[in-house]
């Protein structure tokens, strides 16, 4: 039997480009930019972080667009990712006014985003995360790019 259409291709059709990823580096009580938008608006229609380093101390951990003109938004709630540890492997991705969730990541709803930076805030002091976005240009020569 042949293939007509390869996994990557198909990726590109439902849900956009390949993943761009951005690792965050030790976590520290900062805010740290991970992905730039350009050109205009872009959908991204998954962003999820995989845990490279375990987040073992208390962590109020949140991700927000920094608009370059407008107002920075959150694009979910503030949640503890580091009390209850978060292991090597956990799967973690933004999910509205409930926070920052651990478990299975959903594909292809739709983040709409203006030019600017998609930020993570982080009061905690260990740990490290490796995001990554899909996304699709919502505006012809819109850019999504590691920061």
């Amino acid at each position: 039997m042949s293939v007509l259409i390869q996994g990557n291709e198909l990726r590109t059709l439902l849900g956009g480009s390949a993943p761009v990823s951005k690792s965050t580096g030790t976590l520290a009580a900062t805010t740290v930019s991970l992905f730039t938008v350009a050109g205009g608006m872009v959908v991204v229609t998954s962003l999820v972080g995989i845990v490279t380093t375990a987040i073992t101390v208390a962590n109020n951990y949140k991700l927000q667009i920094n608009p370059t003109t407008g107002t920075t938004t959150d694009i979910c709630s503030v949640t503890d990712i580091g009390t209850a540890d978060t292991a090597v492997g956990d799967v973690l991705y933004p999910a509205g006014l409930t926070g920052i969730v651990r478990g299975v990541a959903t594909y292809g709803d739709g983040l709409v985003l203006p030019i600017g930076q998609v930020e993570h805030v982080s009061t905690g002091t260990d740990g490290v995360i490796t995001w990554y976005a899909t996304w699709f240009p919502y505006q012809d020569g819109s850019t999504l790019v590691a920061a």
